[in-house]
């Protein structure tokens, strides 16, 4: 097929007699069907390997504060602080039918590992450390209870690209944070996973995370309450070497930077 509109492409644009004046231009039409093919598995590959999760929205398309005037009159339930840890990924395949493209978006993938595996064994880690200091934490698959209520929730991804060089981690509060908190806990976090790891940070924040689907409480039922101060972490390239090193063979460390950027915003939040 590509071949065809190729070679029609040749005969529209160029006389016969300039094509049988120089033969080389006879396989003109097989190159360009090459370079088409090329270009159409590369953008397949990097939308398989990009961790960014899928349902990103635009900030237009998220409504303004107004019409949630009530969540001024909100208060906060008694009790000990509670964390979510997302995993990424994890168990997409049993998302209900309002998130169903999550269901065959597996993320990125690296050094013999799926995304949701890496972001599995870090969110783990995590809680073991929190837990250890009085905070109740929960493991959430991809698909979020409706309305789920935390004091913290982090979505934690691991990012991919086709240009292996390219590294580094990044995190997003929502494109709206009724709480009016999430930047604070974005700050706190980036800080403490920089110190915890060394790693760069990736100033390319994405559509995808800023409108990820998990913050869309007013389009999904399965996302989190807006009282529950909110963002994602992508912890690292998957795809490139040196981030694998300590998101993949060494997680305790991205595990530490975490946990301790949320336990800075819990206590300055006085929830410890």
């Amino acid at each position: 097929m590509l071949l065809h509109i190729a070679e029609k492409f040749l005969k529209v644009n160029y006389p016969r007699y300039v094509i049988m004046a120089f033969p080389a231009m006879r396989i003109f039409p097989v190159i360009l069907a090459v370079i088409i093919t090329a270009a159409f598995f590369w953008m397949r590959d990097l939308a398989k390997t990009s961790g960014a999760p899928p349902y990103g929205m635009a900030e237009e398309e998220v409504p303004k504060a107004e019409p949630f005037s009530w969540l001024s009159d909100w208060k906060r339930p008694d009790g000990p602080a509670r964390v979510a840890l997302q995993a990424g990924h994890w168990k997409a395949q049993e998302a209900p039918d309002e998130l169903e493209r999550l269901r065959t978006n597996t993320g990125s993938s690296g050094g013999g590992k799926s995304e949701w595996e890496v972001n599995l064994e870090i969110s783990r880690l995590v809680s073991e450390i929190l837990q250890k200091r009085g905070v109740t934490t929960e493991i959430l698959p991809a698909t979020v209870p409706p309305e789920y209520l935390a004091d913290v929730f982090v979505a934690v991804h691991a990012d991919g690209s086709t240009d292996i060089s390219v590294s580094g981690f990044k995190i997003a509060s929502p494109w709206r944070d009724w709480t009016g908190k999430a930047p604070d806990l974005a700050d706190k976090i980036e800080a403490a996973y920089q110190l915890a790891t060394g790693m760069k940070i990736d100033p390319n924040i994405s559509r995808n995370m800023r409108g990820y689907y998990a913050f869309a409480f007013w389009r999904y039922n399965h996302a989190v309450h807006p009282m529950t101060t909110s963002v994602i972490l992508e912890t690292g390239f998957l795809t490139n070497a040196a981030d694998r090193k300590t998101i993949v063979q060494n997680p305790q460390k991205s595990a530490q930077g975490l946990a301790e950027g949320i336990l800075n915003y819990l206590e300055a939040q006085r929830l410890l």
